[in-house]
């Protein structure tokens, strides 16, 4: 059973930094890529940056310049260091990592980042 486990989450001031981890029970090259998304209340989920197996990695506007996804493939885990954080940042933060093979989806349980002072 695949399963990701996200950690790392938590109160930050404006300016500060943070770093996400999602750690799968499996190989990571089960997965066509993997990728962190955010949902704010209120609003839909969105992609905040993602890293294909074969190391293309996307970010959304709003986290470039900021943000940075990164991965361990002998950990089979993949980070999210966040620098630079803005309160607009609050949300849960979701690791997502649809498989290679088909079309299954598998998401975290996700974590909150709260950016506040």
């Amino acid at each position: 059973q695949v399963q990701l486990v996200e950690s790392g989450g938590g109160l930050v001031q404006p300016g500060g930094s943070l770093r996400l981890s999602c750690a799968a029970s499996v190989s990571i090259f089960r997965f066509y890529a993997m990728g962190w998304y955010r949902q704010a209340p209120g609003k839909q989920r969105e992609l905040v940056a993602r890293i294909t197996t074969g190391g293309i990695i996307n970010y959304a506007d709003s986290v470039k310049g900021r943000f940075t996804i990164s991965r361990d493939n002998t950990k089979n885990t993949v980070y999210l260091q966040m620098n630079s954080l803005k309160p607009e940042d609050t949300a849960v933060y979701y690791c997502n990592a649809p498989s290679i093979i088909g079309t299954s989806q598998y998401w975290g349980q996700g974590t909150q980042v709260t950016v506040s002072s």
